[in-house]
């Protein structure tokens, strides 16, 4: 099974201070081939780094992970999804939505620290990554 990394995992891991079971589940996800990216995770995670060589580095890392393809498809249960929620009074990010359609689309796990995502949930078919 392929897990969707969230940009909340991702700040988590590429602290100076990388200690947690987040950030060693994190690690051997990686290394066992099962995290999947897509490019507006990639986006959030290298925004706001004013530093070029900081930067530089992490998009180097990254690297690493191709963007999966986001599809018409994608963006139309984004925002059904989005829709679903508003009207039970859940708000969320448009890239939050778009990791639960593509998450969805694919049969992916997200793997998140944002608990934003519990309460999609609560209406929307996305399947969360446990730790346990």
């Amino acid at each position: 099974m392929k897990i969707l990394v969230d940009t909340s995992i991702w700040s988590l891991a590429l602290r100076r201070e990388k200690s947690g079971i987040i950030v060693e589940k994190l690690s051997e996800l990686i290394l066992a081939s099962m995290v999947v990216m897509i490019g507006p995770v990639r986006q959030e995670v290298l925004s706001g780094i004013s530093d070029e060589k900081t930067f530089s580095n992490l998009k180097l890392k990254l690297e690493y992970f191709d963007d999966l393809p986001i599809t018409t498809s994608d963006y139309e249960a984004a925002a059904r999804f989005n829709n679903v929620c508003r009207s039970h009074g859940v708000q969320g990010s448009h890239t939050d939505f778009l990791i639960c359609a593509v998450a969805v689309n694919r049969n992916l796990l997200i793997f998140t620290a944002d608990q934003d995502f519990n309460q999609y949930a609560k209406y929307v078919p996305i399947r969360l990554f446990s730790l346990s």
